[in-house]
């Protein structure tokens, strides 16, 4: 993966979120404010702009760049957990050109990190790193063994991611809104989460 790679992965992210942009307002403001969606949409749209006018090839400036782009655009608390997010794989791909898949993976752990450092969560708090952190570990699982089909990689990643997603239906929530609205919440997926599954999908 180079920032080329990057710029086309983000655009297609971008491009999801505008397609599903509707269904995240929806799903959000059964136990939210109702705005995920838009703010997804601004900052992925955000990042593919800053990423199609950058001239940086160092991955880790890059991420830099897409955190800072993603905050401004999406000044909400789902935006300041993706900004966390890359600027967790900035560090860790700084002065790379290239990235394997194995490298990859270890940015997005970092990434992960980071956001559940910042943000005091962890996996089954019904978050989006309920659909973030399988996709993860099913890629380091490809990366592990050395596997180089990134194609079946990230399909197993978008599998896991769903999966997860799904699972936070049955998730007493702890964090934000929606821990007020715990029992409404019972058997809807979180919009977090969809978020998350939305990201491997693209």
């Amino acid at each position: 993966m180079n920032v080329a790679d990057l710029s086309k992965a983000f655009s297609r992210i971008a491009g999801t979120m505008g397609k599903h942009k509707q269904e995240l307002i929806e799903l959000d403001a059964r136990t939210g404010d109702g705005d995920l969606g838009i703010s997804m949409h601004a900052g992925f749209a955000a990042v593919e702009k800053y990423l199609s006018h950058a001239e940086e090839t160092d991955l880790g400036r890059a991420l830099m760049g897409c955190s800072s782009a993603f905050n401004e655009a999406a000044p909400s608390t789902m935006g300041t957990i993706l900004s966390f997010a890359m600027m967790g794989m900035a560090k860790v791909l700084k002065g790379k050109t290239e990235a394997s898949l194995a490298e990859l993976v270890a940015a997005l752990e970092a990434g992960l990190d980071l956001v559940m450092e910042k943000a005091r969560s962890k996996p089954g708090e019904r978050t989006i790193l309920d659909s973030l952190y399988p996709a993860v570990q099913a890629l380091k699982q490809y990366a592990e063994v050395g596997g180089v089909d990134c194609g079946a990689a990230f399909c197993a990643a978008f599998d896991a991611a769903e999966q997860g997603m799904l699972s936070t239906a049955f998730m007493k929530p702890v964090h934000g809104r929606a821990a007020y609205y715990s029992q409404k919440s019972i058997g809807q997926i979180d919009a977090g989460a969809a978020v998350g599954k939305l990201i491997f999908e693209s």
